[in-house]
């Protein structure tokens, strides 16, 4: 599915302030904030870990729309060797400062960075996002080694809570989510770039329960708060984010039922190039 009529760019860039994904001030609910996100992330960590150890390559792994970096950070502590590569200058300067990852500021068509030189590549909620998606992934296969693995993540459209809230659904998220994509409009779009889906996930430890929290509290959401500029104390903040998290963990149960029924709020495809042979 699309959004149509498609916003310009010029009109898209206000929908995403500086910093709208990252806490940049230091204090309890920063600092609460920053622990949960690791604790979720692991779960990014172990489905990546176990693509890359299946891969006769070593290397480099590259994260398209890295972020801060703190995804690359606990990779990096497993003994990976990573680089990030993001849209936003303020992302990519956080990364290095704050999480000690290198990375630039780029496009994934325009990275600086030798054709077959990755291990692997990362893509996580990106797509949903690009006016050419299958731009991006034509240019995943060129930076990667013959058996690397990229992982790619994005909003399932057929997942319950999608048939249950309809356009009130969190994954959405109009006018930022350009396409949205069912289990096998997914599956087509990577194999028509030249790979061959190896492994599909669909329960996020991150994203499922927090998706399905906001959807149902959107005035609750960290990163909606700071895309709307809500002014509030420190105090205030701490509250809501306790409130918004005690709503994440309630969203559990649903979300892990939903994902045993493969139709949960994301997926997660391992992929490799195809080779020639195939």
């Amino acid at each position: 599915m699309r959004l149509y009529p498609k916003p310009k760019p010029s009109e898209l860039h206000q929908y995403y302030p500086s910093l709208y994904w990252f806490e940049p001030e230091q204090n309890t609910a920063a600092y609460l904030e920053e622990a949960y996100r690791r604790f979720v992330l692991g779960d990014h960590v172990r489905f990546v870990e176990r693509a890359l150890n299946s891969s006769s390559e070593s290397g480099p792994v590259l994260d398209a729309g890295c972020g801060g970096g703190l995804f690359l950070k606990l990779l990096s502590e497993k003994g990976r060797q990573v680089v990030g590569l993001d849209f936003s200058l303020d992302a990519a300067n956080i990364a290095w400062k704050r999480n000690g990852v290198p990375a630039t500021c780029a496009s994934l068509s325009k990275a600086p960075f030798a054709d077959a030189s990755c291990a692997g590549l990362t893509m996580f909620h990106v797509l949903e996002h690009l006016y050419d998606p299958a731009a991006y992934l034509e240019a995943a296969r060129r930076l990667l080694k013959p058996d690397g693995r990229l992982v790619v993540q994005v909003p399932n459209a057929a997942c319950w809570q999608f048939l249950l809230f309809g356009e009130k659904w969190n994954g959405v998220d109009v006018p930022r989510h350009l396409f949205h994509f069912k289990d096998r409009d997914l599956c087509s779009l990577l194999e028509s770039c030249g790979f061959v889906v190896l492994r599909r996930k669909y329960f996020s430890l991150r994203d499922n329960p927090a998706g399905l929290a906001t959807t149902l509290a959107p005035g609750l959401d960290p990163m909606a708060r700071r895309i709307r500029g809500v002014d509030e104390t420190p105090r205030a903040r701490l509250f809501k984010n306790l409130l918004y998290f005690g709503l994440v963990a309630a969203s559990v149960p649903f979300t892990a039922i939903e994902a045993a029924c493969l139709a949960g709020s994301t997926i997660m495809v391992e992929a490799r190039p195809r080779r020639i042979d195939e």
